[in-house]
């Protein structure tokens, strides 16, 4: 399972662990994902995606998963979410 946000796209990024001496050695920064379903009110049904800490307080922002999805690029969404905002829209 890839470490990216089926909703923002967001992925690993790299960058150095920095000692008190000021050595770097290399190391990753990874996403905050969680596993969450949500809820769509159009299809009444609910629906599992793996998304970032952010991308979960957007679509709590936009005042749900319909709406969010409706408002969403299409290229930073997963092919399961580009599904379901087909879906929705029909």
């Amino acid at each position: 399972m890839a470490r990216r946000c089926e909703f923002t796209g967001k992925g690993p990024m790299s960058g150095n662990n920095v000692s008190h001496a000021n050595n770097k050695t290399k190391r990753r920064f990874l996403p905050n994902l969680n596993d969450v379903t949500l809820q769509s009110e159009v299809l009444n049904r609910g629906f599992k995606f793996r998304i970032s800490a952010a991308a979960l307080r957007s679509v709590d922002h936009r005042g749900g998963l319909d709406q969010f999805l409706a408002k969403a690029k299409d290229d930073e969404l997963s092919t399961n979410a580009l599904k379901l905002k087909k879906e929705i829209a029909k």
